[in-house]
């Protein structure tokens, strides 16, 4: 038997695994991890370096690249659990849940915020841009952010007191909820919010089918005032289907995540199952900027001024992204 720690007694045992598979994993996890912090960091620098794009929905899009881009370090953590231990202290193991948490219920915040902004904007168009403005969407996402830190602060308080104290072995990463804690996790961060999302998008859905048979049939005969309005529908349709697909895959991938910590009460996270589907959460912080790459033309042009270096010209924060 093959320990973590060989001169104590009270060491982990490692998990039976081919050499080669923790190679190729831990290749394939920091390729990930890599990919991730880039893209994220491409959609940072875009929303806050041009003016034109410090819109409502584009400073929520901001904070769930913010959340991403944590994810995309705390993948690097995943990494050294590949062989089953743990081996950068309890104090590291707490830092890894505090940062896990906050990156997983930020990110279901803002899923919650951009879909509340795609309902205004498709199903009150009119009174949109008094409603929604950058200042609220910013106190919004200041919300998301400080409420997830005191719900975190409350929920692991034990933990973040003594940590590592419910590790049976030393080199285990080990973080228990007891029913109630458990409970009101998953109320306050998967089904509540996963509720809204899916209430406000089947709204926006068919409001949407609606405006776009309304769209067609007045095409025809539209005037050079009623294209334009037509034009602006369209945006606002367009921003709803892409940012629908955002939650969509951000759905797929987190809703494994909730079910396997419902199902695993000490939440050990050296075993393969609930390794495997905290990696398809963390893919997804990947994913959206991926996204934003083929349906977002903005994106695609700030990527080529920053990778060329443009964004450093005077007044290049003016530039038209639109």
């Amino acid at each position: 038997v093959e320990l973590c720690f060989p001169h104590l007694n009270t060491s982990c045992r490692k998990p039976k695994r081919p050499h080669s598979h923790s190679v190729l994993i831990s290749i394939v996890l920091s390729f990930i991890s890599l990919l991730t912090v880039t893209l994220n960091l491409l959609v940072i620098i875009s929303i806050s370096h041009f003016k034109q794009l410090h819109t409502p929905t584009n400073l929520l899009l901001l904070s769930l690249a913010v959340s991403d881009f944590f994810v995309g370090f705390i993948i690097l953590f995943q990494i050294t659990l590949i062989d089953g231990c743990w081996f950068l202290g309890d104090l590291m193991c707490t830092l890894y849940y505090v940062l896990d948490y906050i990156g997983t219920s930020t990110s279901v915040g803002n899923m919650v915020l951009i879909s509340l902004d795609r309902y205004v904007a498709i199903c009150y168009p009119l009174h949109y841009s008094t409603k929604v403005t950058p200042q609220r969407a910013g106190i919004c996402v200041s919300l998301c952010w400080i409420c997830s830190l005191l719900f975190l602060s409350v929920m692991i308080k034990d933990n973040l007191k003594q940590p590592g104290r419910y590790n049976s072995c030393a080199g285990e990463c080990v973080i228990v909820l007891n029913l109630i804690e458990r409970i009101t996790d998953l109320i306050f961060s998967f089904i509540a919010p996963i509720t809204v999302i899916v209430v406000l998008y089947m709204r926006v859905f068919v409001v949407a089918v609606t405006q776009a048979r309304s769209m067609r049939s007045h095409i025809a005969a539209a005037s050079l005032q009623g294209s334009v309005k037509v034009t602006a529908k369209k945006s606002e349709l367009k921003a709803a289907r892409t940012l629908g697909l955002v939650i969509v895959v951000f759905l797929i991938c987190i809703c494994p995540y909730f079910c396997v910590t419902i199902i695993d009460q000490q939440n050990l996270l050296n075993t393969s199952s609930v390794a495997f589907v905290i990696c398809l959460a963390y893919f997804n912080s990947c994913i959206n900027p991926m996204i934003y790459v083929f349906f977002y033309p903005w994106f695609r042009k700030s990527i080529r001024l920053i990778v060329t270096l443009q964004i450093l010209n005077t007044g290049s924060c003016e530039t038209n992204m639109l």
